[in-house]
């Protein structure tokens, strides 16, 4: 076996390096820890680089991962207590932000999805994706993810 402080002694030393004092088993021994090593170091980077950002980064850190593995989200806009539209399949609700800097978020938000007309809850033929926009204060909506396959 190979002490650790023998570990500890090449640290630094490049991964292909070639040393007569060790076995080829302790070799790649050597090499397994370096890797573990740098996989440590990355993530530990990662980590403390990703809890150093604002909340609102994180969200869009989150949302840009949620729209990679897709989701199938419906929203549903009331008027009252009455369902007025119904819109399924939509991978991301969108909020808008200021055309200068795109910093500062508009109030309404927008997004892409199947016009459910009938409101069965299932993409029929005849409906289509279509562009739709409403506004935080005065619309009552709910987003969630599909119980349909």
């Amino acid at each position: 076996t190979v002490p650790f402080s023998h570990f500890v002694s090449v640290w630094c030393r490049p991964v292909f390096e070639l040393n007569s004092n060790v076995s080829p088993k302790n070799m790649v021994v050597m090499k397994i820890f370096r890797i573990v090593k740098l996989s440590f170091v990355t993530l530990l980077f990662m980590t403390l680089s990703f809890s150093s950002c604002t909340q609102e980064t994180q969200n869009r850190f989150g949302r840009a991962v949620q729209n990679w593995t897709g989701t199938s989200g419906v929203l549903e806009v009331y008027a009252g207590n009455k369902l007025v539209k119904r819109f399924i399949e939509i991978d991301k609700l969108s909020t808008a932000t200021s055309s200068n800097d795109g910093s500062i978020s508009r109030p309404y938000r927008f997004g892409y999805g199947v016009l459910d007309e009938n409101f069965n809850s299932v993409k029929d033929p005849g409906e289509k994706k279509v562009y739709f926009e409403f506004s935080d204060y005065s619309t009552s909506y709910i987003f969630h993810e599909s119980t349909k396959p």
